[in-house]
């Protein structure tokens, strides 16, 4: 019986992995219907035999495997500073166990309600992971990293259906749908084979809506914008975080990556903190390097740091700059999401003491900007709105605007700290969610890690590919209508949670 009951724990550990394969860049989307309907099975009929000992850990197992298969990549970014190397083991193990206690709520909930009928009990699975799911995204920092939903990172039709209900929406869903085969073992009666039906065909019904939106997107104008944004990609050594580097040398490096034309209006964007060894105000010190290349014709959007001193303390801040080609600043983000202990060290007062500190900086952690803003570019022929999101602030549904009167998304990254690992492309597919959410073009510079245009349906127009250096042109747009969810946000995901409250209940009925 002992080994059994250790059989069934790996046995839930290797499911979770498995579902990992779902994700990008593997895609192999319809492993979910093996592994969370078979996760569905087992947890039902511990819940029917009521086994109810292990019903947190049901959960947990499962998460466990899941996202130490899939994150493996965050002890990566601490094999950059060698304070950091003895927390390796820590970061592969903790990490995982810590968040598959949210998929341990979901199972521990789900064995406490009393609901006896297979398919509502499908309804209150899938609306319980749904919840945890947003929970795990919110609390806290948050880290709504690898979501059930992303297995159709690769489907733009069927995901057409993110412009209405949102990522966290549709999430839901998909735990639904992969789940939904189960149904017909485990059903009582003929009714509840119908809710597997409509799961397995509701792809098919989201695909071909999806595929009139894009058509419409596809048949509308095209307009030429007055100046053309260039993003660029770049693979800049991760050493110039630790003062590795000559900054004039990278200056030098990025203009001609850039390679601008003085004949040509351009707003270059250039990844986040790419430039080392100097803050926001430092750049125009660099003026010389600019001046035989950039005119007035030419715009700069850069990741730098920058410095404040209020009440004779010293704050400091990841921020998108925006500068005229004398490198006079016009306008500027300060990032409001920041990556714990990439950005900022938590208990810094302490943890310092034995030799910490952030990542991505030599002195001590940023601050936190005080709130996100669209911000206004008007220079000498340049009229845009823009919306401002480095690096991790991509991740985020349903929070990172109030509303949706801008352009563009700008959208600045290092990837350098995931490595060779798929945490460039995981990273990377936050965008194209983004993208067809906001219905706005989003526009990326990465340096170690994907640059590319994407338009609002979540189609990659122009791309640069992981570990490759260049430049991509965004000029011709389409005007695409506003989304439902751009308006309503995550109000949405409260519209599916009450529906499928209404399913749980309704299906507990049928005899």
């Amino acid at each position: 019986m002992k080994n059994k009951k250790y059989l069934e724990f790996l046995f839930l550990i290797i499911l979770g992995a498995l579902t990992s394969l779902s994700l990008p860049p593997y895609n192999y989307l319809f492993i979910n219907f093996f592994t969370i309907s078979l996760f569905f099975i087992y947890i039902f009929q511990k819940k029917r035999s009521n086994v109810i000992n292990h019903s947190f850990l049901s959960g947990w197992l499962f998460g466990f495997g899941y996202f130490l298969s899939n994150l493996y990549w965050i002890s990566i970014s601490l094999t950059f500073d060698e304070n950091f190397s003895f927390l390796i083991p820590f970061a592969l193990i903790l990490i995982p166990l810590f968040l598959g206690t949210f998929y341990g709520l979901a199972t521990y909930f789900f064995f406490k309600i009393d609901i006896k009928k297979p398919a509502s009990n499908l309804f209150l699975f899938s609306l319980l992971f749904g919840l945890t799911e947003f929970l795990r995204g919110n609390i806290l920092t948050g880290f709504p990293w690898n979501l059930i939903a992303f297995s159709f990172s690769e489907n733009i039709e069927i995901l057409q259906i993110l412009s209405f209900v949102g990522t966290y929406g549709f999430n839901i869903f998909c735990v639904s749908l992969f789940a939904s085969p189960s149904i017909f073992i485990l059903r009582e009666n003929r009714k509840e084979i119908l809710v597997c039906i409509i799961f397995l065909l509701s792809p098919i019904i989201f695909f071909s809506l999806g595929a009139s939106n894009i058509s419409s997107f596809q048949s509308s104008k095209s307009f030429n914008n007055d100046y053309v944004i260039r993003a660029i990609g770049t693979k800049i050594n991760l050493d110039r975080f630790y003062g590795n580097s000559d900054t004039a040398e990278v200056i030098t490096e990025l203009i001609k990556i850039s390679q601008p034309d003085k004949e040509t209006k351009t707003i270059f964007l250039w990844p986040e903190g790419i430039i080392p060894n100097i803050n926001q105000k430092q750049l125009k010190e660099f003026e010389f390097l600019f001046s035989e290349k950039f005119n007035e014709n030419h715009l700069l959007a850069i990741g730098i740091n920058s410095y404040e001193q209020i009440n004779e303390k010293d704050y400091f801040y990841n921020t998108l700059s925006i500068y005229d080609h004398k490198l006079n600043l016009i306008n500027d983000y300060k990032k409001v999401k920041l990556v714990p202990f990439g950005e900022f060290l938590p208990f810094e007062k302490i943890l310092n003491k034995i030799g910490l500190r952030s990542l991505t900086n030599n002195y001590q952690s940023f601050s936190s900007g005080n709130n996100r803003e669209i911000f206004s570019v008007n220079e000498k022929g340049f009229s845009l709105k823009i919306l401002p999101l480095i690096c991790y602030e991509i991740i985020y549904s349903g929070s990172i605007f109030n509303k949706p009167n801008f352009d563009y998304i700008l959208n600045i990254s290092e990837d350098g700290w995931f490595g060779e690992s798929i945490g460039p492309q995981q990273h990377f597919t936050h965008s194209i969610f983004r993208a067809i959410e906001s219905g706005k073009y989003l526009l990326r510079s990465a340096n170690n890690g994907i640059s590319a245009i994407i338009n609002p349906i979540g189609k990659i127009e122009k791309k640069i590919e992981f570990g490759q250096i260049g430049y991509i042109d965004f000029k011709d747009k389409k005007i695409f209508k506003e989304t439902i969810f751009s308006k309503y946000g995550n109000k949405m995901f409260l519209v599916i949670i009450l529906l499928y409250i209404f399913l749980i209940f309704s299906f507990n009925r049928i005899s």
